[in-house]
């Protein structure tokens, strides 16, 4: 059992069902996260869903961590950062066997995302009827400007190169 908080500075705490903290978690996709304002995990608790004040749906992987959270390596990794509404998301819900999320806004929207992507399929109430087969079209809601953000694993830094100067001082010139 595993029990997970969201907070005004953007933080994601995972508790311990004894009260004993056991992770803290900043996103670090480049895009201001603002105060989280909704979660949610899938059936297995491998996936986390975090929804912002500013409109953003962040994608954690915690599988490997919750197979073994004492190993430093298996730690939680963003996935997908996105921007899902211009305003503040008050709710998520992922359909797993659909693939597709679900976020609600206080601007009165519910859309629907692509889960493993953030491809937008559209919103509630519109005229056309969703279409979850077609991920290759790359549309956007009128109110939000930026795609989805894959988020790559940290690059492990290499060996240091030693690097030859041949332009040297020759005093006797």
């Amino acid at each position: 059992p595993l029990l997970v908080s969201a907070h005004d500075s953007g933080c994601i705490r995972l508790w311990s069902i004894q009260g004993n903290l056991m992770k803290e978690l900043l996103p670090f996709a480049g895009r201001p996260s603002g105060p989280l304002t909704a979660l949610c995990t899938d059936i297995f608790t491998k996936i986390l869903l975090t929804g912002s004040k500013e409109g953003y749906v962040f994608r954690w992987n915690m599988a490997s961590f919750l197979e073994d959270s004492r190993n430093i390596k298996n730690a939680i990794k963003e996935e997908l950062c996105w921007r899902a509404h211009a305003a503040e998301v008050v709710d998520l819900f992922i359909e797993e066997e659909k693939n597709v999320v679900a976020t609600a806004s206080i601007d009165g929207s519910v859309r629907l995302w692509h889960a493993r992507t953030g491809y937008y399929f559209g919103f509630f109430g519109q005229a056309r009827k969703f279409d979850l087969t077609d991920t290759s079209r790359l549309i956007l809601p009128s109110d939000v400007g930026d795609f989805s953000a894959i988020i790559k694993e940290k690059i492990k830094r290499t060996e240091k190169k030693k690097i030859v100067y041949p332009l040297m001082l020759d005093r006797d010139k």
